[in-house]
């Protein structure tokens, strides 16, 4: 049987060796003759896999001691909540940059907690010469008291990522979703960093929040329990019990990962991907690519046949070639590769020449 390749923006692929070592351990993990879904994530065998999990992630993304990292409940959009309401109380206002769809849609989550007058945005990318590209304003020129400013370092539906790391006077909380740990970032630089797992993690249900210290000291609205961060960093991530299956497979993305050179390794292999993909839309007419070439992303590669009608010929004859999930977001349209740490060159490789052959059959 000939690969399949799945660029599915999530739940996406996870890495193969991972997919069958849990096959191999789905109903006998660490000996024990039953699955890790089975046994208590209080036991001394879970416990060990939870710090092993940590230390893995610590040492890929080199956090420093003064921050915590958790393990919660849901994806992205539970902590478009998760951050205000743990940071907002007694009427604290933030900053919202607006790069695309996801970032838009923290906003609508934060005005349903606060009143608007707690939240501002700004709309940061422009269309210039029929490109669409982000430009970070001059955050130390805004003389206003935030708690914190908000952005989406890569928006998949937009294909539009964000490279450089904000130049702000107050603390910095990112969604990296979608890229983390596709390249090195500094961390100290952040006050906050959350990610949704199905893309470069795991599987959906699971999110991890990297916070520090101070931010913890900042005034909170009443919340759930299990979405208060100070209370996930009492008990571990377990004040009740988490998606235990879910930490697992992030654990062994993360063992991969540093088995296979680490996050800088990763990057290397993600910008080779990202420019073959490019290269072959830029190259052939019968492609088009609407994000100016300094923002686009190297995770969620977005374009467009330049005659549309031939569309679902070319998702039917993808799909049949191998190369699944290549429908664009619904309300963008057109085509979206991505490529994410588990994709291969390989993968991306036969993408590219599908295109190519795909052309030069319908010119």
């Amino acid at each position: 049987m000939s690969a399949i390749y799945n660029f599915c923006a999530g739940p996406a692929m996870l890495p193969q060796a991972v997919m069958q070592k849990a096959q191999q351990e789905l109903i006998d993990w660490n000996g024990l003759g039953v699955s890790v879904m089975e046994i208590s994530h209080r036991s001394k065998e879970f416990i060990a896999l939870t710090e092993q999990a940590e230390a893995t992630l610590r040492q890929l993304m080199h956090i420093p001691t003064n921050y915590h990292v958790l393990f919660m409940h849901g994806g992205g959009r539970a902590q478009f909540s998760n951050v205000v309401n743990n940071f907002l109380g007694d009427n604290g206002r933030a900053l919202y940059l607006v790069s695309g769809q996801w970032s838009s849609a923290a906003v609508t989550e934060a005005h349903k907690l606060v009143g608007e007058s707690q939240i501002d945005s700004l709309n940061i990318v422009e269309n210039v010469d029929g490109l669409n590209q982000v430009n970070l304003p001059d955050l130390n020129a805004i003389d206003k008291d935030y708690r914190y400013v908000h952005y989406c370092s890569n928006e998949t539906v937009d294909g539009i990522e964000i490279f450089e790391e904000l130049d702000s006077p107050w603390p910095v909380v990112a969604d990296l979703s979608s890229t983390i740990m596709s390249h090195d970032i500094d961390v100290s630089k952040y006050g906050l960093i959350y990610a949704g797992a199905q893309k470069n993690i795991g599987p959906s249900g699971l999110s991890i929040v990297i916070v520090r210290d101070d931010m913890l000291k900042l005034p909170s609205l009443p919340q759930s329990s299990i979405m208060d961060y100070r209370i996930a960093v009492e008990h571990g991530s377990m004040f009740n019990t988490p998606p235990t299956f879910a930490w697992y497979l992030a654990s062994e993305v993360f063992a991969w990962l540093a088995a296979n050179g680490g996050v800088s390794a990763m990057a290397e292999v993600n910008q080779q991907k990202a420019a073959l993909l490019y290269d072959c839309i830029d190259s052939n007419p019968f492609y088009k690519n609407g994000v100016a070439p300094h923002n686009r992303s190297r995770m969620n590669v977005t374009f467009q046949l330049v005659n549309d009608a031939l569309d679902g010929e070319f998702l039917k004859q993808a799909e049949q070639a191998g190369l699944v999930a290549l429908k664009g977001h619904r309300i963008v349209g057109g085509m979206r590769a991505s490529i994410y740490n588990a994709m291969p060159l390989a993968g991306v490789q036969k993408l590219v020449n599908f295109m190519n052959q795909f052309a030069t059959q319908h010119a």
